[in-house]
């Protein structure tokens, strides 16, 4: 048994992230309004009180900046503007309004590990090897031999150095050729970024999902990465294994400890305005949770981190155990965002569903464990309506990741197809011409008018266990603590003051009966959404993927 040291509070305003629950929007894929088959800004505004419907605290956009699009927007030519195909400044300032209307928080990603090759910082950057921009990128020259200054890899395939004939030199990218790494060693590069992180606070966003926030800084001895060791707790493996790229320990690419005074300085900004947050993205393979321990500690640097523990295909009671008693074990004054989907992975009901016919049941089951875990949690659009990863051809893909590892690795794109609204209508809903992603024919009995319909839906059952989370102040901030039980079972306890919350779910396709755990006295039966489990005689009886919520005296 396993119980967190640290107690929090959300005792006043500030604390609103502690807990929150964030629905993270990718605008491409929302809601299309001028009618070119791309998700807008204004559609973001006509589905806000959606959204609000569903009981969250916060949304999460992806990429709206101005971008040639390579990587749909995690390549940034332009801080501080929105790309035309969004919208306009004026348009995300009408949502802002909307949103605070609605009580919806206003988190924004921030792509600052690296820029577009179209940015003018780059554009200078790659004229001279003397102009005032000349190190605001990862810039080393070739090796005697012509070949790149370290053997490091791009997460997205092939060596992490382009030759730039105009500098005669190579410079440094962690994903795309196009996606050249700013050199955060270099202090005006770092002012830079925050007084882009100010524009957005000036214009009120409440927070920022940091992208990759470990690859900030570089090793400026520009060492060779080992090669990967199973056994090695720092060994790095953030791809599919048909990339290369899981064949290093990553140690002096990213994760670099100049990183943890950057993060300072961003919270110390922040700090300036009220109520602001942040979560990190960390990939940083089996050393991720104490990465996660280093950026949060202290109070002094992120807010959260998330990280891919729930991100894989494993949906067991051991690994989500592991994983969240890992997290309390390492980050000791930390917060934690679980989620088990996002635009980057596989959507979750069908990474965990073994059958088309349980889909469903899967759905309603993971927003119900997810819901009742000690963290803030993060839903994808989509999964409240259970939609499966999309099986695209390989003539549809957008994605350059896929592209490069086809027929092996598929992509992101599976997860990114347009949202369903209305399933008699064109396209869904989402757009009235061809969308630049297909929307699949199996998502449109799914579409959200349907399942409005329904008290019984996927929908419903989201809005309802999201309302019950709540209504109990455990399941906020509460601690969390382990019980015994065999394999396929879940168990554990939350509390905060009086009250004590006993959960059990089972993950067994087939029913199971367990004696209560030992010195917990059953006070009442707590209904929640979805859950059909009975105790009785100090026995809990549940169906196949089910459970039960009990208060404990």
């Amino acid at each position: 048994m396993t119980k967190p040291t640290a107690k929090t509070t959300r005792s006043n305003s500030a604390d609103w992230w502690r807990g929150a629950v964030i629905y993270q929007v990718y605008p491409r894929s929302f809601q299309d309004t001028d009618g070119d088959g791309i998700g807008d800004i204004k559609g973001i505004i006509e589905r806000l009180p959606y959204i609000a419907s569903l009981g969250v605290d916060a949304i999460w956009l992806s990429p709206f900046f101005t971008s040639p699009q390579a990587d749909m927007g995690y390549d940034v030519s332009d801080y501080c503007n929105v790309d035309p195909m969004f919208g306009t400044l004026a348009d995300f300032d009408a949502m802002m309004k909307e949103a605070k209307r609605l009580g919806l928080k206003v988190i924004i990603d921030q792509v600052i590990s690296h820029t577009s090759d179209q940015h003018p910082w780059f554009k200078e950057s790659r004229a001279s090897r003397d102009n005032p921009k000349a190190d605001w990128y990862v810039w080393a020259a070739a090796k005697p031999d012509g070949t790149a200054p370290t053997n490091w890899l791009s997460v997205f395939g092939g060596p992490a150095w382009e030759w730039d004939g105009v500098r005669k030199q190579y410079y440094m990218h962690n994903f795309l050729a196009s996606q050249p790494d700013l050199n955060f060693h270099n202090r005006e590069v770092q002012d830079a970024v925050l007084e882009t992180v100010k524009f957005w606070l000036d214009r009120g966003v409440d927070g920022f999902r940091l992208d990759t926030v470990n690859y900030y800084f570089h090793d400026k001895e520009l060492r060779d990465n080992p090669p990967h060791q199973p056994d090695s707790d720092d060994a790095g493996l953030d791809a599919p294994d048909v990339n290369p790229y899981g064949m290093q320990s990553h140690l002096y690419d990213k994760t670099q400890p100049e990183n943890i005074e950057f993060l300072k300085r961003f919270r110390a900004l922040l700090d300036q305005y009220p109520d602001r947050t942040t979560v990190g993205e960390v990939g940083d393979g089996a050393r991720s949770l104490k990465t996660v321990a280093a950026y949060t500690s202290d109070g002094d640097k992120l807010h959260m981190c998330y990280t891919f523990d729930l991100l894989g295909p494993d949906f067991t009671p051991s690994h989500i155990r592991h994983c969240v008693e890992s997290f309390h074990k390492q980050v000791r004054d930390g917060w934690v965002c679980w989620a088990f989907s996002n635009h980057d992975v596989t959507r979750h009901v069908s990474r965990f569903a073994q059958t088309e016919e349980e889909r469903a049941v899967v759905a309603r089951l993971a927003i119900s464990v997810l819901a009742t875990l000690r963290g803030s949690i993060c839903l994808y659009q989509g999964e409240e309506l259970g939609l499966p990863e999309a099986e695209l051809a390989f003539e549809d893909l957008r994605d350059p990741y896929g592209i490069r590892f086809w027929p092996a690795f598929k992509g992101r794109d599976g997860c990114r197809t347009p949202m369903v609204w209305e399933k008699g209508k064109t396209q869904a809903g989402f757009s009235t011409v061809k969308p630049w992603l297909p929307v699949p024919a199996e998502h449109q009995a799914l579409s959200v008018d349907v399942q409005q319909k329904d008290d019984a839906s996927v929908l419903a059952h989201y809005r309802a266990t999201l309302a019950f989370r709540k209504q109990h102040a455990a399941l906020v901030d509460g601690d969390m603590e382990f019980l015994a039980t065999n394999e396929d079972v879940l168990a554990f306890t939350r509390s905060r003051g009086e009250e004590r919350l006993l959960f059990v779910f089972n993950l067994r396709r087939g029913p199971q009966d367990i004696s209560l755990p030992g010195g917990h006295g059953v006070k009442e039966l707590l209904p929640m959404p979805g859950l059909t489990g009975t105790v009785a005689d100090g026995e809990i009886r549940l169906g196949p993927l089910d459970g039960i919520c009990l208060r404990l005296s």
